[in-house]
């Protein structure tokens, strides 16, 4: 018997994992059919999930813990048993202001470019043009790791810069316009700016934090209860779909997929970059290699980890001017489901990590780890600035941060 799940998604390349598994008949073998909803913004995304019109959705991860927090609308609580992947989104600037901070068809060393930014942005604001940084939405991981960076570098959002809310796929639409000055988006739209000539890749979010927490598949909670084994179905084969996304033998074939007009229509070209983690830079230059822009397979990369949501927790008192407490960190730990992910995937060969939560930042060199299934090696999930986060001490954490 076939179980059909609806999926609401956004056009960019982390929405590869449900859409492979649909299109290389993974789904299919685990007895799925997959219905994909394209949308424009991660509100309507949210929205479609929450009045039952989706069943799962492709997801910013903070959004899933804000909404069971009923942070800007009553709360709802959603679960998260599966990570789509980590990084894979990159700050592109203006050109005359990439090159300020940076060099033309290379990527930017965050520390020294933060400081160059620094002394620009307080120029702007003494001037009373404020630099303006397009996020995706208030509560997504582009937000808070762009504002980490700004912050460490001695820039304070929404005091020495403006911040403002562009849906992906308008993203290059507004560099282009000058109505802001630079945007953190996943890919295809930093390599659309680019490829126009409005804009200029000047770091990956990789290099703010090595293996960052980004998107996610989120659901309702009474939809997980009520269709635990369906879900288990769709984590195994995506888990199959995210080792045919990183075999070189189909970058190509898994770029033209994602290209079609149902997912992301666009170029195929583009979309291949980044599947291979090559990055156009600035026009008319060649692709940069950057190891590991996206990660969606190895090193437990879709496990669900409960310190990753933590952090991001720590990130919303940080700047929603939400209060800190034991409670809501447990809260929005919760809203990960590693139990779940466990069940899919236990007794198939996939490797599973004995714990549920670790402290990030922490790892500089490869380190094997326990393991309740397989054998992982984590490598380097360092912050830019060193920093590591203890999800046992989340109040010492924020204490600790500028």
């Amino acid at each position: 018997m076939t179980s059909e799940l609806t999926i609401g998604f956004l056009p960019l390349v982390d929405a590869c994992l449900p859409i492979l598994a649909l299109e290389h008949g993974f789904a299919e073998e685990e007895g799925l059919s997959l219905r994909m909803v394209r949308d424009v913004s991660w509100a309507t995304v949210l929205d479609r999930l929450l009045y039952g019109h989706s069943d799962v959705a492709h997801l910013v991860a903070p959004l899933a813990i804000a909404t069971t927090l009923g942070r800007g609308r009553p709360a709802q609580p959603l679960s998260v048993p599966f990570v789509l992947g980590l990084n894979g989104n990159a700050v592109t600037m203006r050109p005359e202001l990439a090159r300020k901070v940076g060099e033309p068809g290379k990527l930017a060393d965050p520390i020294q470019a933060g400081a160059k930014l620094a002394h620009l942005a307080r120029e702007r604001k003494f001037a009373g043009k404020p630099l303006r940084f397009g996020v995706v939405h208030r509560h997504s991981s582009h937000n808070y790791m762009l504002r980490y960076w700004l912050a460490s570098c001695g820039i304070v959002p929404d005091r020495d810069v403006e911040m403002e809310t562009v849906p992906p796929p308008f993203c290059a639409d507004a560099l282009e316009s000058g109505d802001v000055d630079a945007i953190c988006v996943g890919e295809p739209w930093n390599s659309v700016a680019v490829e126009r000539g409005a804009g200029e890749i000047v770091i990956a979010t990789a290099q703010i934090w090595r293996r960052g927490v980004e998107k996610v598949l989120a659901m309702r909670e009474p939809v997980l209860d009520e269709r635990r084994d369906t879900i288990e179905a769709l984590i195994r084969a995506m888990r199959k779909a995210g080792e045919r996304f990183i075999d070189p033998e189909y970058f190509d074939s898994n770029a033209e997929i994602l290209a079609r007009p149902e997912y992301l229509d666009g170029d195929a070209k583009l979309i291949r970059h980044a599947i291979s983690d090559h990055l156009l830079l600035a026009a008319g230059a060649d692709p940069v290699h950057y190891a590991d822009f996206m990660f969606q397979y190895r090193e437990a990369a879709n496990f669900p980890w409960v310190s990753q949501a933590q952090w991001l927790y720590s990130q919303m008192v940080r700047w929603d001017a939400l209060e800190f407490s034991e409670e809501g960190a447990a809260k929005a730990g919760a809203v990960f489901r590693p139990d779940v992910y466990r069940s899919a995937l236990s007794g198939t060969g996939q490797p599973l990590p004995g714990a549920n939560s670790k402290v990030e930042g922490s790892l500089s060199r490869p380190t094997a780890v326990g393991t309740q299934q397989g054998a992982i090696t984590m490598e380097d999930n360092r912050f830019f600035d060193r920093r590591v986060f203890d999800p046992g001490d989340i109040a010492g954490y924020l204490r600790s941060l500028p």
